[in-house]
């Protein structure tokens, strides 16, 4: 039986509950992804995403200039908009459970934990990769 294991990313990039927005931006670009665990002292305490970044900066709560944007970007930390304890799968996880959690929660990714400690981060991603590599003469056709 496939896995969450078989199909994850291991050991993702991470933030801290301090890094700033703009570390986090910066982090998400250069790494090509949408989602960062977010650990404190080694444990998994959150999840910051593109879409959490996206409203902290466009907020229709704190009305403000773009000339406000550096002190938002340096000043509001992963802490502030991340997802707190997120919802988690383990290696072991069947993958077909990890994607039904995926599309029901309308996720881009689950943090993967082994026994308390993050390994990975399994993505809408990885599953698209995963079946696209299945059938690759369907594709040239």
């Amino acid at each position: 039986m496939l896995t969450v294991n078989d199909l994850m990313t291991e050991i993702p990039n991470t933030v801290t509950p301090q890094t700033t927005i703009r570390q986090v931006i910066a982090l998400m670009k250069s790494q090509a992804c949408r989602q960062l665990p977010v650990l404190l002292n080694g444990k998994l305490v959150g999840i910051v995403t593109d879409r959490d970044v996206r409203l902290a900066m466009n907020s229709p709560l704190i009305l403000h200039g773009r000339w406000q944007d550096d002190e938002i970007l340096d000043n509001i930390t992963a802490e502030t908009c991340m997802t707190p304890d997120p919802m988690t799968v383990s290696p072991d996880t069947p993958a077909y459970q990890a994607a039904n959690m995926l599309s029901i929660y309308k996720f881009g990714a689950l943090p993967v934990v082994d026994k308390g400690v993050l390994v990975g981060i399994i993505t809408a991603t990885d599953f698209l990769d995963y079946f696209a590599l299945q059938r690759p003469q369907l594709i040239d056709q």
